[in-house]
C-alpha cells in the first residue's frame, strides 16, 4: 500500500514534535536563504531548536547556525532545528563549516545591558595580562542587527579612518532590523579593530586580517547590537 507523500510528511512531523522537548526561544540559527514553497520561515529569520519546518517539492532553505558555524542547504522534506545543526527526514542536507566567531554573532546577549563605561572589550585583559581577543568577523562588510530608526557610528581604534555614520532608517533595513553594509557599498578594513556606538553602548570588534569583499556567508560577518 502507497502512504501518500502529505501523510507521510504529516506523519514525520508528529514524530518529531513528539521526540522534541519544549525548548527555550534562544535563536539557533538565521535562515540564509529560501527558495520554493516553504511554510512559517522568510528570509532572515532566527529560528530556535524544535523549530519545524516543511520544505515542498523543489523547495530548500539555507540555515546558518550561531553556535557550531554549520552552513546547511537542505532541499525537500521536513526539518527539526537543533542546537547545532538539523535533524533531516524526507530532504538532502548539504552541511559546510564556515569561518565565524560565536562571539561576534552574540554581542548583544553579551554586551547590550551593560554602560558604555563598562563595554570597551579593548581595555579588557586575561589574567597574565595579555589583551583579550576581540570578537571577530570574516568579511569586510558587517551585517548589524540593530533598531531601525537610531544611529549606528563605527570608529576605528587601532589606527586613522574616517568615522562611518549610518541612520538606520527602516528603508535601508532588511527586515526592520538587519543594516546590510555590503547591500550599502560601505566597507571596513581587514585586520582593523573597531568600536560600533550605538545610542550609549559600545561594542569592540575586529576584522579578519585575511577578509575580503567577495560574498561572505551570514554567519561570519554578523554582529548583533540588539
Amino acid at each position: 500500500m502507497r502512504i501518500p507523500m502529505r501523510s507521510l510528511i504529516g506523519a514525520v512531523v508528529g514524530a518529531l514534535c513528539v521526540a522534541t522537548p519544549a525548548l527555550a526561544e534562544t535563536p539557533a540559527a538565521i535562515v540564509e536563504d529560501v527558495q520554493g514553497k516553504v511554510d512559517g520561515i522568510a528570509f532572515m529569520d532566527y529560528v530556535a531548536p524544535g523549530k519545524i519546518i516543511k520544505l515542498g517539492p523543489k523547495a530548500s532553505v539555507t540555515l546558518s547556525y550561531l553556535k557550531s558555524c554549520l552552513r546547511e542547504t537542505i532541499s525537500e522534506g521536513v526539518v527539526l532545528v537543533g542546537a547545532e545543526q538539523s535533524t533531516v527526514q524526507l530532504g538532502e542536507v548539504k552541511r559546510d563549516k564556515v569561518p565565524c566567531d560565536t562571539n561576534a554573532a552574540k554581542l548583544s546577549e553579551r554586551e547590550a545591558n551593560q554602560s558604555a563605561a563598562t563595554t570597551f572589550r579593548t581595555m579588557r585583559s586575561d589574567a597574565k595580562g595579555a589583551p583579550a581577543k576581540l570578537p571577530t568577523i570574516y568579511g569586510v562588510a558587517p551585517l548589524v542587527q540593530a533598531k531601525s530608526g537610531s544611529t549606528l557610528v563605527i570608529e576605528r581604534t587601532d589606527g586613522k579612518e574616517p568615522t562611518i555614520t549610518v541612520p538606520l532608517k527602516s528603508e535601508a533595513m532588511i527586515g526592520g532590523k538587519f543594516y546590510d553594509f555590503a547591500k550599502a557599498g560601505k566597507s571596513l578594513t581587514p585586520g582593523g579593530s573597531y568600536l560600533a556606538i550605538l545610542g550609549a553602548k559600545r561594542y569592540a570588534f575586529q576584522v579578519d586580517a585575511g577578509a575580503t569583499s567577495s560574498p561572505t556567508p551570514i554567519v561570519g560577518r554578523l554582529l548583533r547590537l540588539e
